[in-house]
């Protein structure tokens, strides 16, 4: 020991007693109290008493009690996504990168949605081999869709995550990967994951689709921060990547964006040019070159410059400057969203084994008209959401791309439909509303419309109380008083068009569905078909000579003979006649048929409705025929067939009465007349 270790000198400084104290403010008290609570002071609002004058707090991003915030990484992200040195390689180096996107769904009572998501998730075609995809999950390779979804039946949402690494292709097994991620996520949230996942190789990028139930471990409501979705998986992905992989060096970065200077889509090359852009103008003159990295990426912002000028989105503006087109970005990314959809398309029209022309491959727009074909493929047209497409072959000869929203019903491949624009306009039943309620105060209802018209009928102007009621629950455009009556605002037409803007964001096209039986089996249908229809001229529609309507030329030639056959139509010289019930005689002995070979399944004798003559039963279930979609009424001893309408879908189960009446039947819920009318 040293000589003066032992040595003790104390050092008197000032009393903490004496010491000047900084106030505590009630704020600072409720901050340090909330802080030790797990919350995030910076919600406390700043006019608290005794506060000192501050700048406004940031918003937090995500709930008060949300899972992630504590993970201490979406700050530190960008700083450890820059460029580093390699002292082994001696070459500069990054992690690698993983794009993520996360998508918040609603569940409850959508068990529809998730189940369709899952299926188009799990389609032909996703895996490396060209086969369906596989949901896995932690511990198993085989996850059985219908057992995670009466999992989460009562789950109030539900997380969908993309994972698409920029060196997806390096992996043999995306598994892993994901398994890797997931894990590192559950200890960031501290609780275990009810999670499945579906690799797909059908496009240049693999990626992962994961589903998350919105529930913790322990069964509590999953509630994740908003800057932990935004980054802190994006970081956690990359911290697997770049362990997977090693870093990503100068040389693999520029490989990967010299496939980027030609591409007609939005790329990290652009995004690098419109941010550089000062007042939309491009300087691309470097005074220093840098290091070879800096000068070769410079060429490359070159390079695409120049291209963004032949594509008409820059121009010349000097030596190296060139001044951005404003709408640019929003061109380009246009640009890569119909060459996804085209690349869809494409991909659909080579599965059905059809021959068709790329240049007959048309987006249906706003403006366009109405489309009648043939479903050739569906599926999603946001991967994460619930936004689905139709590729239809139409008769025009045109392939045909359709986004069709959130539209409800299965479309299945191969059947016949007619798809046009839903419109945003008032329909005349609001018009009929807005003058009335102008007559009369601003006010509507039953009474005030049969004092105002005489001539209509009350179930007619019921029909414009159902309108509003819709509206109403929609958007709170209208009002109902207690009595029934309904208060109109003066400007009643301008709100209605919002409610139908509103409407057609979800729901853009209208579909009608005109035979689920594919043109193949309408040639020798015992049953009305589309064919006929066509044949007698009920529907008039122009077919091209080629492509589909090519296809539909030929079958009504070959129906037609059929018909002749069967004594329903008959040649006259070069006309053929055909007989004016032939839709009805066709319809009787389809339904006939199908009700006789009901019989044996059901174990009940099937009885003919009659017109004119009410049908009371319970609504058991839709039967699809060639002459279009029937509903089966089922009684004590026996059953009847009778045409199926939309409306009736939610009332199965459920007893019903109606009056069938040609091809149609009026419905009602419930036995007898008592019942609301559809």
């Amino acid at each position: 020991m040293a000589q003066n270790d032992d040595r003790f000198e104390p050092r008197i400084g000032r009393s903490r007693r004496d010491a000047v104290r900084t106030p505590t403010t009630l704020r600072t008290v409720l901050m340090g109290r909330v802080a030790r609570a797990g919350g995030n002071p910076r919600r406390l609002p700043s006019a608290v008493p005794g506060a000192s004058a501050q700048r406004a707090p940031s918003p937090s991003p995500g709930r008060f009690n949300a899972r992630g915030r504590g993970a201490k990484i979406a700050a530190g992200f960008p700083r450890g996504s820059g460029w580093s040195f390699d002292r082994q390689s001696g070459a500069r180096v990054r992690p690698r990168r993983v794009t993520v996107k996360v998508r918040v769904v609603k569940a409850t009572g959508k068990a529809g949605g998730v189940q369709a998501h899952l299926r188009y998730l799990e389609r032909e075609g996703v895996s490396r081999e060209g086969e369906p995809g596989r949901l896995y999950s932690t511990f198993t390779d085989e996850v059985d869709r219908g057992t995670f979804i009466e999992r989460g039946l009562e789950d109030r949402h539900q997380f969908r995550i993309i994972l698409s690494p920029e060196d997806g292709t390096a992996y043999e097994d995306l598994k892993p990967f994901t398994r890797d991620v997931m894990a590192q996520v559950e200890t960031d949230l501290g609780t275990t994951l009810d999670w499945v996942a579906v690799d797909h190789h059908d496009t240049g990028h693999p990626h992962v689709h994961v589903v998350v139930r919105g529930v913790t471990e322990d069964g509590k409501i999953l509630n994740i921060a908003g800057d932990y979705l935004s980054h802190g998986i994006r970081h956690r992905a990359g911290e697997v990547l770049t362990r997977d992989l090693g870093p990503q060096t100068e040389q693999e970065m520029q490989l990967q964006l010299e496939h980027e200077v030609e591409a007609e889509r939005l790329t990290r090359l652009d995004r690098t040019l419109i941010g550089r852009a000062e007042q939309g103008v491009i300087d691309l003159r470097m005074d220093d070159p840098g290091t070879d990295f800096e000068r070769a990426h410079r060429q490359l912002l070159v390079a695409r410059a120049r291209q963004l000028e032949r594509m008409q989105l820059a121009t010349p503006d000097g030596p190296l400057r060139w001044s951005l087109s404003p709408d640019a970005e929003d061109v380009l990314r246009k640009m890569g969203e119909r060459g996804d959809i085209i690349k869809a398309m494409h991909r659909a029209i080579t599965e059905a084994k059809l021959e068709r022309s790329p240049q007959l491959y048309t987006i249906h727009d706003r403006d366009a008209a109405p489309i009648v074909g043939r479903v050739v493929a569906r599926g999603l047209a946001d991967e994460q959401g619930d936004r689905r497409y139709l590729v239809i072959d139409g008769i025009d000869g045109r392939s045909h791309y359709a986004d069709i929203g959130e539209a409800e019903g299965s479309f299945s491949v191969g059947s016949i439909v007619r798809l046009s624009n839903r419109s945003t306009e008032p329909r005349q039943v609001d018009r009929t509303v807005a003058e009335i309620a102008a007559a009369h105060e601003g006010r509507y209802s039953i009474d005030i419309h049969l004092q105002h018209d005489p001539t209509a009928s009350e179930a007619f102007a019921a029909t414009h109380v159902r309108r509003l009621e819709a509206i109403r629950r929609t958007t709170g455009a209208v009002e109902r008083e207690r009595d029934g009556t309904w208060t109109i605002a003066p400007d009643h037409l301008e709100r209605v068009r919002h409610y139908e803007q509103r409407l057609a964001q979800a729901h853009p096209v209208a579909i009608d569905t005109l035979s689920t039986v594919p043109i193949e089996r309408q040639v020798g249908a015992e049953g009305a078909t589309w064919l006929d229809r066509q044949l007698t001229r009920e529907v008039n529609q122009e077919r091209a000579g080629h492509g589909f309507g090519r296809d539909v030329r030929q079958a009504l030639v070959r129906r037609q003979q059929w018909l002749i056959e069967q004594g329903l139509m008959q040649r006259d010289g070069s006309d053929v006649l055909y007989r004016k019930d032939i839709l009805e005689v066709l319809r009787e002995r389809e339904v006939r048929q199908v009700g006789t070979q009901l019989e044996a399944q059901i174990g009940k004798t099937f009885v003919e409705p009659i017109p004119g003559v009410r049908v009371d039963g319970i609504y058991r279930q839709t039967i699809d025929m060639a002459s279009g979609r029937f509903a089966l009424i089922e009684k004590s001893l026996e059953f009847t067939l009778v045409p199926w309408r939309p409306a009736l879908e939610r009332h199965i189960g459920r007893a019903v009465s109606g009056i069938p009446h040609g091809d149609g039947f009026d419905w009602t819920i419930g036995r007898g007349r008592g019942g609301p009318s559809l």
